[in-house]
């Protein structure tokens, strides 16, 4: 591969990880802040608004690991993110540090095995957690797997109209292509 077809692909796949990351990081709804900070025992909206926007960016770079066609893609949108991580910390230091330790909070849930609780359930706590409810109800633990599922869903939506959909032909079956591959 040439240099110019190097440097044309890296530029493509940045542009592709700049709008997916567009895509999960939009605003959250107005509701969704009041909502969580009714919860909330201060009812404090901006922590709530934080930790409902550290769940999109959570959810959104846990997709793109999980789901993309391709094992760069959530390297590239991870990178993406730093940048904007690092102007965010640039202007409020708390900010860059509570992003981290969130985001291992994220991670750390569906990394735990043998938990009978759904992986969506297990980061509705962790997102409840960060805005302060430590001991949900059920209802409160449902409405919050609620909107987890509703983020994984629009962020795969996401992910596959920046980056594609897997096809392949109707009489092939996929686990065909693993014999191939190898």
């Amino acid at each position: 591969m040439s240099i110019l077809t190097e440097w044309r692909v890296a530029r493509e796949r940045k542009k592709r990880a700049t709008i997916y990351l567009g895509a999960i990081t939009q605003h959250v709804a107005p509701a969704d802040i009041e909502w969580l900070a009714m919860l909330a025992p201060n009812h404090d909206e901006r922590l709530a608004a934080r930790e409902l926007q550290f769940a999109r960016r959570s959810i959104g770079l846990i997709v793109a690991e999980r789901d993309a066609l391709d094992d760069r893609t959530a390297s590239d949108v991870a990178h993406q993110l730093a940048g904007v991580i690092s102007a965010e910390a640039r202007h409020d230091a708390v900010a860059g540090r509570a992003w981290s330790e969130r985001w291992r909070a994220f991670a750390g849930a569906l990394a735990a095995r043998g938990s009978t609780e759904a992986p969506a359930a297990r980061l509705a706590r962790v997102m409840l957690g960060g805005a302060g409810i430590e001991q949900p109800t059920a209802e409160e633990l449902v409405r919050a797997t609620q909107y987890i599922l509703a983020v994984r869903s629009s962020a795969n939506e996401a992910l596959r109209t920046v980056y594609g959909s897997a096809s392949l032909p109707d009489d092939v079956r996929p686990s065909a292509l693993g014999a191939v591959v190898r």
